[in-house]
């Protein structure tokens, strides 16, 4: 049988937007743009999904530019990549906040080993996407624009499809963050993608506005994936 590494690797490496896009957002495709991190995100998937698993589906909004948008791994910026996931990256250093929460809760959860044995983590949108701003690109969010959503949501459901396909749990799928949540629910009520949905607060909202009250937060990730 086919293990989830090597699927995941497959879908990573064909992943190509073509759509339409409003003028002034762009795609990323970090896969496409440094050599590196292909390679990194191929060690990654053959060190913690080697096998043929079910998983709990843990779902972002899309990578960011300093995240998954460099080391190909979500929620993984280059600096959790080495101290924790043991994979360094020579081409770039990367500081996401997202990433700190995220790795903060999988130390809790029993380490990375544990946590990506029973969980995976991706997106509906899996590519960067940035819009042109006065200083230049900046960061987006496949919602910020209700063109932009309308652009890439056939594309969107295709993705989550794809996904589901690695052998992912849907009788219960988890969120990272109430707008998310909102539009993938539109998503769901058209493609009928899972049973329930369970509303997570974004790491980076965590972090920015909530950094006092972190531990509570960690507890209820926590709570809700090993349920």
């Amino acid at each position: 049988m086919e293990n989830l590494a090597d699927k995941i690797i497959e879908f990573n490496r064909n992943l190509h937007y073509s759509g339409k896009l409003p003028d002034d957002f762009q795609v990323l495709n970090p896969y496409l743009d440094n050599p590196e991190t292909l390679k990194v995100m191929q060690q990654f998937y053959h060190k913690f999904y080697n096998d043929s698993h079910q998983r709990k589906f843990l779902i972002g909004i899309n990578p960011s530019r300093h995240g998954a948008g460099v080391t190909g791994v979500p929620f993984t910026d280059t600096k959790r990549l080495e101290s924790v996931c043991g994979i360094p990256m020579i081409s770039a250093r990367t500081h996401e906040v997202s990433s700190v929460f995220v790795y903060d809760m999988i130390a809790e959860y029993g380490g990375a080993e544990a946590f990506y044995k029973d969980v995976y983590i991706n997106s509906p949108f899996p590519l960067a996407i940035v819009r042109k701003s006065k200083g230049g690109w900046i960061n987006a969010n496949y919602y910020d624009d209700k063109s932009l959503f309308n652009d890439v949501k056939n594309f969107m459901i295709e993705s989550l499809k794809k996904h589901i396909s690695l052998n992912l749990d849907t009788s219960e799928v988890f969120i990272m963050g109430k707008k998310n949540a909102d539009f993938i629910s539109k998503l769901n009520q058209e493609a009928d993608l899972f049973k329930k949905m369970t509303v997570l607060e974004h790491p980076r909202y965590i972090q920015q506005y909530k950094s006092k009250e972190k531990q509570l937060y960690i507890d209820k990730y926590i709570l809700a994936l090993k349920k």
